[in-house]
């Protein structure tokens, strides 16, 4: 905590997960900081317990991810984001843009929905599309050990022991396809975002704060 809000100068959390996740999870270390404040954007529909630590063995929403890419079941569901919550997506954008110091996106494990809010936010930053797929990919790193303290948890641990712990690492090619598709149906992240209701202004705090030292 005093590294965050101290070294690294936090002023805002912007979690993604669902009503019935932090319900079910209970209070973080951050919630008893004053000095930070708390968005929450949940990017899933709010059905159910519905977690998303296993993004492409939700069976209810899997023939509708396969359906919005076929050739990646994965990229489908993060399209889905996009077409189920594009109000929530553009909130936690506009949160982040709007903080007051640093802020820490972050939803279960950090790597499907804090990957799409954050690759979206560095594609309105101008980050090379590569870059960010490999910023995305390199989440994998950390697999063993994010594994480990979700199958301590009640809320998460059925949906993360249903697959191997191989098929839980982010593939750089789930991140490069969600941005090609993003640029072929929406004209790029920009464009989607204006387009739900993003302004210009808080597109221009989003890049100054990411770009400038």
């Amino acid at each position: 905590i005093a590294k965050l809000t101290g070294e690294l100068g936090l002023t805002t959390v912007v979690d993604l997960r669902s009503t019935a996740e932090l319900h079910s999870e209970g209070p973080a270390p951050l919630d008893g900081v004053a000095s930070v404040e708390h968005r929450h954007h949940p990017v899933l529909p709010e059905q159910g317990l519905a977690t998303d630590a296993v993004a492409d063995v939700l069976l209810t929403r899997g023939e509708r991810d396969r359906s919005r890419y076929p050739d990646n079941a994965v990229t489908g569901h993060y399209l889905g984001y996009l077409e189920d919550r594009p109000d929530q997506v553009v909130d936690a954008l506009r949160s982040v843009a709007r903080a007051r110091g640093a802020a820490l996106v972050h939803c279960a494990a950090g790597k499907d929905r804090t990957g799409v809010v954050v690759a979206l936010a560095l594609s309105v930053a101008g980050v090379r599309p590569d870059a960010i797929a490999a910023d995305y990919a390199a989440t994998g790193d950390r697999t063993e050990p994010l594994l480990a303290r979700l199958r301590q948890s009640v809320t998460y641990s059925a949906d993360v022991n249903r697959k191997s712990d191989e098929s839980h690492k982010p593939q750089a090619d789930t991140m490069t396809a969600f941005l090609a598709e993003l640029d072929r149906q929406f004209g790029g992240a920009a464009a989607w975002l204006t387009a739900h209701g993003m302004s210009d202004e808080d597109l221009a705090r989003l890049r100054s704060k990411l770009r400038t030292p």
